[in-house]
């Protein structure tokens, strides 16, 4: 998922301000998706975000615009990584879930913010 060309950073503290006043909501696909005989509605949750201040590799702040297709690698004090989409982020109770598909709800063991030492983001 985080094969394309720009990778930006974000820290844990602007991350939580850009989340206080976004809503959950769910994402749904205009159908439901076959694969080998097995149906999934399309629906997980999400967040209602559209667009993200990051940093650059320069540390220059960047606005981008969210999509389906942009991605957001954790990095836990462990060294251990988790990767999801970042539209399914959402934050709740200083823990951090999302999903790893937009199919089906392919949630992670929650992730608290306090193990939490690098956010990702690929667009």
């Amino acid at each position: 998922m985080l094969t394309s060309c720009q990778t930006y950073h974000i820290g844990r503290q602007e991350l939580l301000e850009q989340f206080a006043n976004s809503p959950t909501e769910k994402k749904q696909m205009p159908l439901p998706i076959g694969i080998m005989g097995l149906f999934f509605p399309g629906v997980v949750d999400g967040n209602a975000l559209t667009d993200v201040k990051v940093y650059d590799k320069t540390g220059k702040p960047v606005i981008i615009h969210l999509t389906d297709h942009t991605g957001v690698r954790i990095t836990k004090s462990d060294s251990s990584r988790v990767t999801f989409m970042f539209n399914t982020l959402q934050i709740k109770d200083s823990t951090i879930t999302g999903s790893k598909s937009h199919f089906v709800e392919w949630r992670f063991t929650p992730i608290k913010l306090k193990d939490v030492v690098r956010i990702e983001v690929q667009k």
